[in-house]
């Protein structure tokens, strides 16, 4: 079955044309239009129109067109990511590459300052090559970089404020004292 802004069962070559015109001329389309440029009349082109549902025809065209613009622009969006992904994946695949190269140096540079100290380079290089190859492992993988420690005010403890919290679920607190005693009601028989 044809879309319905394609040529219709029993809709002639002529009437098509027309509708494919009246199509074609955008937000500001006319049956008056139409009817000038085929030289028909204008009952004819508006009878053809009311037949053959031009108005709900090029509804379904826009309708149709919105769903391949979103379709491709879903299509671009989700290659995009995947580049992104990759690249990601470069990434993080190189900063491990060199992680590894740093601790080589750094194992290498540990065992020539073991046999020699005085004539290899100080231990704050090799403490520097861990710490970079360090950071370069937590990046590759999503590890965080640094330890946030959270405090309370100025620095100190945090402190939980339990009766703060209690008052404000549950109101102000009441002394019991305050609070006069239900009478005790003795059942018969008891």
């Amino acid at each position: 079955m044809p879309y319905p802004f394609e040529q219709q069962p029993r809709e002639s070559a002529k009437a098509f044309a027309a509708f494919a015109e009246y199509l074609n001329q955008g937000p500001e389309r006319s049956l008056a239009a139409v009817a000038q440029k085929f030289a028909k009349s204008k009952p004819l082109v508006k009878r053809w129109s009311a037949r053959f549902d031009w108005g709900g025809r090029v509804l379904a065209h826009a309708a149709h067109l919105a769903v391949i613009e979103r379709e491709a622009t879903e299509g671009l969006t989700r290659a995009k990511a995947a580049a992104w992904a990759a690249r990601e994946l470069e990434q993080r695949e190189e900063e491990w590459r060199t992680r590894a190269e740093a601790l080589e140096l750094a194992r290498e540079s540990i065992a020539r300052w073991k046999k020699s100290p005085s004539r290899c380079g100080s231990l704050e290089g090799v403490a520097r090559l861990l710490e970079l190859a360090s950071t370069l492992g937590r990046r590759a993988t999503g590890m965080a970089l640094d330890r946030t420690e959270v405090t309370g005010d100025g620095g100190g403890p945090i402190r939980v404020e339990f009766e703060a919290a209690l008052c404000k679920v549950y109101g102000d607190v009441v002394d019991a004292e305050e609070v006069p005693a239900a009478p005790k009601v003795l059942k018969e028989g008891a």
